[in-house]
């Protein structure tokens, strides 16, 4: 097991193949910010920064890693607006191997220790009946904050890329990738579309560190004056031939003009090119939240899962 006081770059690529195993047998089982792109994007931005708040534990079986718990303790955001925000309560992502689900029983134990004295919180697969039983064992309900028209659950949408339309760009837009723009229009674009932010260069570097990260499929869509106007970074599951789109962002001023949908399409055909056969991307599930959910199914994307967001009081 690794030491939970520690949290180093090298733990990470074990996590990602474990993503690739589950993914491979059980893909609606993986949690939330368990699949291979959500956790490089969610490790690859924070490590940098907040590692120190950090704990994870690793449990194996057979000489292959079957499960880990990776622990975020409350901690303090500054942002792009010089504001700052006060997470109060402890975050968990995890995953267990499907064909060890006794696991869980460790992972929760090791949760509840190290969070202890916090309000705890994790957003496991809906779809994962027995492991939601488990944890309404030891306390854990429903989190009042998903509930209702604006709540926050998230749902994972999926489409394969065998007919990809043609993207369009209003006149004067063009593609770039990172690779072309370079490091510093690749954080402008993310800061502009999602202010007030926590993401910074220092972020960006993080990101660049992960195994999984290409910046030649990281998509700006540049304006005509050379701003950049929307972005989409994909992470390239090659073991599963699978593409995930996280984040997908467009700056304020360059809203419905088609630029999201546009660079969804031709992220897709770039991913495609590369090997994937299927495409996924995640937004917020409920009612109220229809313009992010609208923009993936109107790029051919369809529901395939949804996680179950879990508290338990201090």
């Amino acid at each position: 097991m690794n030491d939970a006081d520690h949290v180093r770059p090298a733990d990470l690529p074990p996590l990602l193949e474990l993503a690739q195993r589950v993914a491979a047998v059980r893909p609606d089982l993986l949690n939330s910010g368990a699949s291979y792109g959500e956790l490089s994007w969610n490790w690859g931005r924070g490590f940098t920064r907040l590692h120190a708040g950090w704990r994870l534990r690793t449990w194996h079986a057979d000489g292959e890693l079957a499960a880990w718990g990776w622990a975020q303790l409350p901690h303090r955001l500054e942002r792009s607006d010089g504001s700052v925000k006060d997470v109060t309560a402890a975050y968990l992502d995890y995953q267990v191997h499907p064909g060890r689900p006794g696991l869980l029983e460790d992972v929760i134990g090791w949760y509840e220790a190290t969070a202890a004295g916090c309000d705890r919180t994790l957003m496991p697969s809906a779809c994962d009946t027995a492991a939601l039983e488990r944890w309404a064992a030891y306390g854990y309900g429903t989190d009042p904050a998903a509930l209702g028209d604006t709540g926050s659950w998230t749902q994972l949408n999926a489409r394969d890329l065998a007919d990809i339309e043609e993207p369009v760009l209003p006149a004067g837009y063009r593609f770039l990738t990172a690779a072309q723009a370079g490091p510093a229009a690749a954080v402008r674009a993310h800061t502009d579309a999602w202010a007030p932010t926590a993401f910074t260069a220092e972020s960006y570097a993080g990101l660049l560190a992960t195994p999984a990260y290409r910046a030649d499929l990281h998509i700006l869509a540049a304006a005509p004056d050379g701003a950049m106007a929307a972005s989409a970074i994909m992470w390239f599951d090659a073991a599963n031939r699978t593409v995930e789109f996280e984040p997908v962002g467009t700056h304020p001023g360059h809203r419905r003009r088609g630029l999201a949908r546009a660079v969804l399409l031709h992220g897709m055909r770039l991913a495609r090119d590369a090997g994937a056969t299927q495409a996924t991307v995640a937004c917020l599930g409920a009612p109220g939240h229809r313009a992010a959910r609208e923009l993936y199914y109107g790029a051919g994307f369809r529901f395939f899962s949804r996680d179950a967001p879990l508290l338990k009081r201090a």
